[in-house]
């Protein structure tokens, strides 16, 4: 996925599908607005899976300041098209 030309709606379908993929989720039940962790039920240790598998994709190292602040998928899609057009 390391491709800086990728829409934010590219990026987000991307994601969602690893969703699906590492924590067998609904895929129905991702949006921009779902809440990691209120609405996905995905806790601390799924949080880490889901940031080195963006590391692998993006190539590069999450910031741990800015992970802080991830809530939602659109916070994750965000910091991954921040992540590639560095």
């Amino acid at each position: 996925m390391a491709d800086s030309t990728l829409t934010r709606e590219e990026i987000f379908v991307k994601i969602a599908d690893l969703l699906v993929e590492m924590f067998e989720l609904d895929r129905g039940a991702i949006t921009m607005e779902s809440r990691l962790i209120t609405d996905l039920d995905l806790d601390s240790i799924d949080a880490i899976d889901m940031v080195v598998k963006l590391q692998e994709i993006t190539g590069k190292r999450v910031p741990e300041e800015s992970l802080r602040k991830v809530r939602t998928i659109g916070d994750v899609v965000d910091l991954v098209q921040a992540q590639l057009a560095e």
